[in-house]
């Protein structure tokens, strides 16, 4: 099989890839766009991208992009435990740095501890590739965050580990697959975006009508739609397994739901 992921090797999202499939082809791509991009064009055969984080939250780019894309499906998730490395050149110090280079997601992770040292967070498009370019720059007075394993592979001194503002930091994963909405007999997740009509109360109701059917509701997130003022609906629940759980929630549909679109149903990491 074909991986694909965001990101240089020895990200987290490689590690990911690595973790769910680890006697397939992985293949990192420079931007979200151009590996959904890949997916959609049948060069992948899943596609597995970060989609939340227990500091940060929702990664906006990839949710975004799930609504847009009919044909993509959620197949799976997985967790990864992020310990972020605090990584320089070799004569490099605490005191030396000025700048810490990394992915937006991992510098906003870490915000608070950039912030209190007075370092200036400038973001690049991986966590594995800003730990490259610290390493061909050789300045001191750069760093990068991202994971002790690639800054070994390419010689730097790591100067702190576990350098985050919460210790719990852990990126949710999900797997991308494109064809037909399959439910498998151990799949208790479900993953829903919808609207609601513009009436009083109708989101209250929704979620009510929904937990009243057996859901158990883990996580919810409004998003602008494509029109303005209006907004869109990412709902995660869990459920009973198998195809009769996912239809003892949804079917019939909810009455003040509209517009209704399943991403995926998948046994749940946690």
């Amino acid at each position: 099989m074909r991986i694909g992921y965001q990101g240089e090797g020895r990200s987290y999202s490689h590690r990911a890839s690595s973790e769910l499939f680890p006697d397939s082809e992985t293949i990192g791509y420079s931007s979200f766009a151009a590996a959904f991009h890949a997916l959609h064009d049948d060069d992948l055969d899943r596609l597995v991208l970060p989609i939340e984080n227990s500091t940060t939250g929702s990664v906006l780019a990839v949710l975004n992009r799930l609504a847009k894309s009919a044909e993509t499906l959620i197949v799976g998730e997985h967790l990864v435990e992020v310990r972020h490395a605090l990584v320089a050149a070799p004569g490099a110090s605490l005191e030396t740095i000025a700048t810490v280079h990394s992915h937006p997601e991992a510098l906003s992770q870490a915000q608070d501890s950039i912030e209190m040292r007075g370092w200036r967070p400038v973001p690049t498009h991986d966590t594995a590739g800003a730990i490259r370019q610290v390493a061909e720059r050789g300045d001191v007075s750069e760093a990068a965050l991202g994971s002790a394993e690639a800054a070994s592979r390419h010689g730097l001194t790591v100067l702190q580990s576990n350098f985050m503002d919460r210790d719990h930091n852990t990126t949710r994963f999900v797997v991308l697959a494109t064809g037909e909405h399959e439910i498998s007999g151990d799949a208790n997740k479900t993953s829903v975006v919808f609207f609601t009509a513009h009436t009083p109360g109708a989101l209250a109701l929704s979620l009510t009508e929904i937990g009243l059917r057996g859901a158990n509701m883990t996580r919810i997130e409004s998003r602008p739609s494509d029109q303005a003022w209006q907004y869109r609906f990412f709902v995660d629940f869990l459920h009973a397994p198998g195809p009769e759980g996912v239809s003892a929630v949804l079917d019939p549909q909810p009455a003040t739901v509209t517009d209704i679109r399943v991403l995926g149903t998948y046994r749940s990491a946690r």
